[in-house]
């Protein structure tokens, strides 16, 4: 089972609307950097998503390290700064679709947004 997982930090000042497109950003960017074979079977298997909270940039770069290290692709959302955040704050990260289980190694202890 493949699922894709969007991991976002709790400590941004921002609205609704705003957190919600940082989430779309991350999807997208992830998605981009999915094998479409891998894209078709997560798919078939009902699009699985899940929205994970962080504390803060410090834990959120915890994350980025682990996947760096088990070389697992992500996407990084660096905001550009238009509306409600500075020019450059990291607001969230994209995963997969990915096997459930290499995920969860990972993210298996943060909890729900």
């Amino acid at each position: 089972m493949y699922k894709q997982i969007i991991i976002v930090r709790t400590d941004l000042k921002i609205g609704k609307g705003k957190l919600i497109v940082q989430c779309c950003h991350a999807c997208i960017g992830a998605l981009r950097l999915t094998n479409k074979k891998i894209i078709e079977k997560w798919e078939k298997e009902g699009a699985k998503k899940v929205v994970l909270k962080v504390r803060d940039l410090n834990e959120l770069e915890k994350i980025e390290e682990e996947l760096k290290k088990n070389k697992i692709k992500y996407f990084l959302v660096i905001d550009a700064g238009k509306t409600q955040l500075e020019k450059g704050t990291i607001t969230c990260i994209g995963v997969g679709p990915i096997e459930e289980e290499k995920i969860d190694k990972i993210t298996g202890k943060l909890k729900l947004l």
